[in-house]
């Protein structure tokens, strides 16, 4: 429901600034325009008010970067070939059951493995329903995949088989690589 909301949310804060570019954009002039607010005695320019929505939906975490199709399967970090160790942050080890990272900015991420397509520290959303039925946000921190799949680590290979299976999938990029 929250998600919801914060969606309706940002679909009329992208409905206002279009509408102010729009007017501010039309006028072969450039006017100021001021509103007056007489409870407080302030005034607004719409012009930087305009500025400053289109960089908090810029700035939004949760706002769609990029949508990719891929297929998404699960694995385990205790498989005869595997180190424990993540390909993107060999300090972090999950040959333990470990299945989730804590990111700075998005809390507790699952974690996923992609080809390098995807930078490390790449945050993904996606659906699925077997998992959860809040959409999962996941950081890449592994690789082994090809193209735009996506590899889910799961505390145990039965735990794969039985929620994850293979599926294709449609996710969302929040944040592309570490720094962005």
């Amino acid at each position: 429901m929250g998600y919801l909301l914060k969606k309706s949310s940002q679909i009329v804060r992208a409905c206002v600034i279009v509408a102010m570019i729009f007017v501010a954009k039309s006028s072969s002039s450039m006017i100021e325009t001021r509103f007056s607010n007489d409870a407080t005695n302030r005034t607004i320019n719409l012009s930087t008010m305009a500025m400053k929505l289109e960089e908090d939906i810029r700035n939004d975490i949760y706002s769609a970067k990029d949508t990719y199709t891929g297929d998404l399967t699960g694995y385990e970090a205790n498989c005869p070939l595997c180190s424990g160790k993540l390909s993107c942050r060999a300090d972090y080890y999950v040959k333990d059951g470990t299945d989730t990272y804590p990111d700075p900015t998005y809390g507790t991420v699952r974690i996923v493995a992609s080809s390098k397509n995807l930078p490390c520290g790449t945050i993904v959303r996606f659906q699925m329903n077997s998992l959860s039925q809040d959409p999962i946000i996941a950081i890449v921190l592994d690789r082994g995949v090809l193209g735009n799949d996506l590899d889910l680590l799961t505390p145990t290979e039965a735990y794969a088989r039985q929620y994850v299976g293979r599926k294709s999938i449609r996710y969302d990029i929040l944040r592309q690589g570490w720094g962005s």
